[in-house]
């Protein structure tokens, strides 16, 4: 994560940086269910301030989540849960997913790295609901 870049873009409303990630993906998580007419249940892997980051899912059902694509967040059941990724197989798919996509954009890989990558990616692509890693650190257009 590029955390200077987030602190400079987000200088006047510092706020961590896994708080900003995490409010990011619950819009794009409620968005998704409420396109199919679903709700959704948040398992995490486990971090610090859990309370802190319930207690901002009770504020975005209230407020919504702010930002440039604030909304409250409808979709979400119950609250968020967290648990170790070694004993969850859901938690260890995400991290597997994740490890490969950012693998795919990475510069001065092999063809054959770049090829296997390609070929593992096609497996998950077309479960892919949003695909798009924001930069901080980028000009806004």
């Amino acid at each position: 994560m590029k955390r200077p870049g987030l602190a400079k873009r987000y200088a006047a409303d510092a706020r961590p940086a896994h708080e900003v990630v995490l409010s990011h993906l619950l819009e794009r998580v409620d968005g998704y269910a409420a396109s199919r007419d679903e709700y959704a249940l948040v398992i995490a892997d486990e971090v610090q301030e859990q309370a802190a980051h319930r207690a901002d899912l009770t504020r975005y059902r209230v407020s919504g989540t702010g930002g440039y694509r604030s909304r409250k967040l409808t979709r979400i059941v119950d609250t968020l849960h967290f648990a170790p990724s070694y004993a969850s197989r859901l938690v260890q798919a995400v991290d597997l997913v994740t490890f490969l996509f950012q693998r795919l954009d990475r510069p001065g890989a092999e063809l054959r790295e770049t090829a296997a990558n390609e070929r593992l990616w096609s497996l998950v692509a077309s479960r892919c609901y949003h695909r798009w890693c924001w930069d901080p650190l980028a000009k806004v257009p």
